[in-house]
């Protein structure tokens, strides 16, 4: 597969100016850009992500953020030992 790497705060910082600086939407599709999960999210119940801001956070059925984000599913995370599921 590709290689994947989060850009710079400044790199994406215009694309989304009703977001808070650093974050970034979970619905790409809202700007016309595609979304991507990766594969160990899509196995949860439940996501949990940001909301635009760093305070503010949204709890979601996997289920329903994938009927309405329709992203694109990926292996790109490592998997850290020692981490507990919340």
């Amino acid at each position: 597969g590709r290689q994947v790497a989060l850009e710079a705060e400044t790199e994406f910082k215009d694309l989304f100016p009703d977001c808070a600086p650093g974050t970034m939407p979970p619905f790409g599709s809202l700007y016309g850009l595609p979304t991507y999960i990766d594969r160990a999210l899509s196995k949860e119940d439940f996501i949990v992500f940001e909301a635009g801001t760093h305070t503010d956070a949204i709890k979601l059925r996997y289920s329903d953020y994938e009927r309405v984000a329709s992203p694109f599913i990926e292996d790109f995370a490592i998997k850290l030992q020692g981490v507990r599921k919340v």
